[in-house]
């Protein structure tokens, strides 16, 4: 069983929330914040990338920085420019990308089904970025950004659901990125009561976008319940803000690569090397139509990469991923990328972004190769997570991403 916690959200008020609601901490560097809350001093940007407001000088995981974040936290509550929620509640919120529509529950998960594998992780996290997400839950007391989980559809949660978005939404409106954002509030204690109960029913969800930000909840559980003689369990530390949404409506847009150089190699000698685990063949083509397809751009021309099926593993659930094959039998024995992570010698392009700037980068000079891939599918995701394996670094791209600010957990 999964437990969904209701909660005393701290939301925006109606007026301030297309200024207040922000990228995600982690789709944006500090120059690019800076740059977006220019001249507005209650984006959210302000707290999830509070290093904005101080001296470039600092380093980003500066202690001031976490205090920075803090300050303008509470600065935005005691303004009045986000208020806290009399009621523990349920939200639904819903996000329009385009064609694409994705809805999902907003409630808090559990650190104790986070520990004991309910919450299902696909992907290793980095001890940096951990230790900094820890830092900043800690000295705000608040979960600032929500973690992205999925489960498997099911259809009485989609019906409610349903019924739920009929009625005007709490909020509406179109951020910069032309994503339409729609935000309900569930007050009525029957509904919440049902929902609650149907996701004990769910064996477990997937964590889709967000494993630095559940790890982060999760330990700093911990850190409380050490600090807390008379701790219960039930405090709200126990609990980390997520959106819960079913798995038939996420989309997933690839994660590209690109390589700066040949390691040495000329075109012609890259190309025979690559065909001894790949069919190459020119055929203009930039996206992949189906799984088992790469595309690669060289010198002004795209190639289709078929693997041979000697280096083929569907019954392997990572071994079968496209961006595992690439990196196994190209990057790493050909182009010497032997550690993605690290390299300097390797970008990675969220999809978003088009296959243009894939052009753009090899054409530059600046870059050798990119490689445009087929998308990671919801369901690979699924059986990597089910089969406890993680995937290759990079795999996945959600799009749309869930804004900062619409709603904030307080620990307390």
């Amino acid at each position: 069983m999964v437990r969904i916690k209701p909660f005393k959200g701290v939301r925006p008020k109606r007026e301030f929330v297309d200024k207040i609601a922000s990228p995600p901490y982690d789709v944006v560097n500090t120059e690019e914040a800076r740059k977006m809350a220019e001249g507005n001093p209650l984006s959210f940007l302000h707290v999830v990338r509070p290093e904005i407001d101080l001296d470039p000088s600092i380093d980003i995981y500066d202690e001031r920085v976490y205090q920075k974040a803090k300050e303008n936290l509470e600065k935005l509550i005691k303004e009045g420019y986000l208020v806290q929620d009399d009621e523990e509640y349920l939200y639904v919120y819903r996000q329009q990308m385009g064609d694409h529509i994705q809805t999902g529950i907003v409630g808090c998960a559990w650190a104790e089904d986070y520990f004991e594998d309910r919450i299902k992780k696909h992907e290793f996290t980095r001890e940096d970025k951990e230790r900094d997400r820890i830092k900043h839950v800690y000295t705000t007391n608040a979960n600032t950004g929500p973690v992205f989980l999925t489960y498997k559809a099911q259809e009485e949660i989609d019906s409610i659901i349903e019924k739920i978005t009929q009625n005007e939404p709490e909020y509406h409106f179109t951020s910069d990125d032309g994503v339409v954002h729609s935000f309900w509030v569930i007050k009525d204690r029957k509904t919440i009561d049902t929902l609650k109960s149907k996701f004990e029913e769910i064996p477990f969800v997937y964590i889709a976008d967000g494993h630095h930000r559940s790890a982060s909840g999760a330990k700093v559980r911990e850190w409380r319940k050490k600090e807390n003689p008379n701790h219960t369990g039930e405090e709200e530390y126990n609990y980390f803000l997520a959106v819960y949404f079913p798995h038939n409506q996420l989309q997933i847009l690839p994660y590209n690569r690109a390589v700066k150089d040949l390691n040495g190699l000329n075109k012609e000698g890259f190309l025979k090397k690559a065909e001894e685990n790949f069919n190459v063949e020119k055929t203009g083509i930039d996206k992949p139509t189906k799984v088992h397809e790469i595309s690669m751009y060289l010198d002004g021309e795209w190639y289709t990469l078929t693997p041979r099926p000697h280096i083929v593993d569907d019954n392997d659930p990572v071994k079968s991923l496209d961006v595992y094959i690439l990196q196994e039998y190209l990057l790493a024995p050909i182009l010497g990328i032997e550690n993605p992570r690290k390299s300097e010698r390797i970008s990675f392009i969220g999809g978003i972004r088009g296959t243009a700037e894939l052009e753009r980068l090899v054409n530059s000079g600046d870059y050798a190769v990119a490689f445009s891939m087929y998308p990671t599918t919801v369901e690979q995701l699924m059986n990597i997570a089910d089969a406890g394996q993680v995937m290759p670094p990079k795999s996945t791209w959600f799009e749309p991403k869930l804004r900062s600010g619409l709603i904030i957990h307080l620990l307390d």
